[in-house]
């Protein structure tokens, strides 16, 4: 595998990772944290928010750093795998309920873009490590498909968020980005025009943050769901920027046996 040099992916990924631990120093509330509502109430579970809290920031200050960088994404990918197993009790108990598979994938999504770092970073087993990056990729395709699915579902809020002064109308932007993510995601599942497709998810996605949340979070700036929802968004547009940052390496690596 390459060495990490130029990451702006991982830039980006880590200080939303960060941020996402910050939010519950200042919302001290677990009900906003839908990983342990399914979960009940039990005991220590406030102090759980603040262990998994101070953990994703030590992992998003720790994988900007190119000699922490294995380490960082092990932390978050860890975290994240978490997640989204705890989420696993919500989505048997009512599997017909399409957001709670989607909730699943959000947390797999960024698990993808920590693998991927953890990969790239292996100075060893370069195999093992292409495999492993490839998964990554396979899974952040996969999960974009089912963001894609969660726009159809839910079309008229996807419109409702989209500025009213962009044209040619909010309805065609919500079709217009649920079409583009099915597309992006399968390319990207299958390895066929896999980096343009993750370039392109990186920009919508950096988009979605510029132009919904952070009006959105100025607008409301106590309201928690605005931010951990712009917060999330951007750190998926930073794991869609490090598929693009690996697939671009791996692209020029093999450049000069195609000639």
């Amino acid at each position: 595998m390459t060495t990490m040099k130029r990451a702006p992916g991982r830039h980006v990924y880590g200080t939303a990772a960060a941020a996402l631990g910050v939010l519950p120093l200042i919302w001290h509330d677990p009900k906003h944290w839908q990983q342990l509502v399914s979960l009940g109430n039990f005991a220590y579970r406030d102090s759980l928010v603040y262990v998994a809290a101070f953990v994703q920031i030590a992992g998003g200050i720790a994988i900007q750093w190119p000699r922490a960088a294995r380490a960082g994404a092990a932390i978050l990918g860890s975290v994240y795998l978490l997640f989204a197993i705890l989420l696993l009790p919500a989505v048997a108990a009512k599997p017909q309920e399409l957001y709670r598979w989607l909730n699943c994938f959000y947390e797999l999504s960024l698990v993808a873009g920590a693998l991927v770092v953890y990969a790239s970073a292996r100075k060893h087993d370069s195999e093992g490590a292409g495999r492993a990056a490839r998964f990554g990729c396979f899974l952040f395709g996969i999960s974009n498909v089912s963001f894609a699915a969660e726009q159809v579902e839910f079309l008229s809020r996807t419109a409702s968020l989209v500025p009213r002064w962009m044209p040619p109308g909010q309805m065609f932007w919500a079709i217009a980005t649920a079409i583009a993510f099915a597309l992006a995601g399968m390319a990207i599942a299958v390895g066929r025009f896999a980096l343009p497709a993750s370039r392109w998810l990186a920009a919508m996605l950096i988009g979605f943050v510029l132009l919904v949340w952070v009006p959105a979070c100025l607008a409301e700036p106590h309201n928690f769901g605005n931010w951990s929802e712009g917060l999330e968004t951007l750190a998926i547009a930073g794991a869609a920027w490090i598929l693009a940052d690996f697939l671009s390496r791996d692209h020029v690596t093999a450049a000069p046996s195609e000639s």
